[in-house]
């Protein structure tokens, strides 16, 4: 008589079973080009901003969302923020800068850093562009974002022009010895503008902000020097910041939702094109990125693996 099957080989049925679950699964081909249950690569994403609230006006969302899918983000300031606000300047301004950027990043849970250059005076040195190569190296980054350097700002316009000076240079061995090259050239990305020349932005990746738009408001407040000081004050709109701070927080959130609802509309179409015209269209907040010609260059299942947030949006 056969005996029942229980116990050891019980156990022993259910692990030939699952390895070959896992087997099968493993070789079949997923939505988009890549391989169900391959494990997904952790990337490393560093952003540059001119001033102490650029990366997180520019990129705060995706960040917080590349966060929560278990990548790792650096935010880094060029210049410390020293002249930002009409009423204070110098070492107080640029301390309270620095300690309202580490408030932020502890909200977006994001690494932080701001160089000690002055607000408004930065310039496409070869010292600087050693310190933006040496800043991604020592980041080890799969991906680095920066403003076009097209921009109606100096400090905005020589970031973009130091970060793409570096798109090569961060692989050449000999270039700034003292800190290792990387391995692999990483993808370099621009944030989002509206400057039309030399030639307009082009959205190759948006991403929908909406699941983590608390977050970038609250990591934006904490910017007050900025958002409920200086630029009230010299973009003229003063009298409509709120004294109470419900109704301030209440107001902010409507600016930002504003901001980045324009954001949305303006990118609306590659918003569909990625999530489809149901989920695409219901997009209220979105932050929208552009490959750069330098550095490596992704094509779009990459892309899609960069950003991996359309199918979590999608299901």
């Amino acid at each position: 008589m056969k005996r029942p099957l229980g116990g050891r080989w019980s156990s022993v049925l259910s692990l030939a079973l699952a390895c070959l679950l896992i087997s099968d699964a493993r070789s079949r081909p997923a939505r988009g080009g890549e391989t169900a249950m391959e494990p997904e690569k952790t990337y490393r994403i560093i952003v540059f901003g001119a001033h102490p609230d650029d990366c997180e006006l520019t990129a705060g969302g995706a960040a917080a969302r590349w966060v929560d899918a278990g990548h790792a983000v650096k935010f880094v300031s060029l210049t410390n923020g020293d002249i930002g606000h009409h009423e204070m300047s110098g070492g107080p301004l640029a301390r309270r800068r620095r300690e309202e950027s580490v408030r932020a990043s502890k909200i977006l849970r994001v690494e932080s850093q701001t160089l000690d250059n002055h607000d408004g005076e930065l310039m496409p040195t070869l010292e600087n562009r050693k310190a933006v190569a040496r800043a991604i190296r020592e980041w080890k980054a799969d991906v680095v974002i920066a403003p076009r350097p097209n921009d109606y700002h100096p400090d905005h316009r020589y970031t973009g022009v130091l970060v793409q000076d570096t798109a090569y240079m961060v692989a050449v061995p000999n270039f700034c010895p003292d800190t290792p090259a990387l391995k692999h050239n990483p993808v370099f990305l621009y944030v989002a503008d509206r400057f039309q020349q030399p030639n307009p932005f082009r959205p190759d990746v948006v991403v929908p902000i909406d699941s983590v738009l608390d977050r970038k408001v609250a990591a934006l407040a904490e910017m007050d020097s900025q958002f409920f000081e200086w630029l009230p004050w010299i973009e003229g709109y003063e009298a409509e910041v709120p004294k109470d701070p419900a109704a301030r927080k209440t107001w902010f959130k409507e600016q930002v939702l504003k901001r980045y609802g324009a954001s949305a509309d303006r990118f609306r179409d590659k918003l569909v094109d990625l999530l489809g015209p149901e989920r695409g269209k219901a997009v209220q907040a979105a932050e929208a990125f552009q490959v750069c010609e330098y550095g490596h260059q992704p094509d779009k299942a990459e892309l899609l693996r960069i950003f991996p947030f359309f199918g979590e949006d999608a299901r």
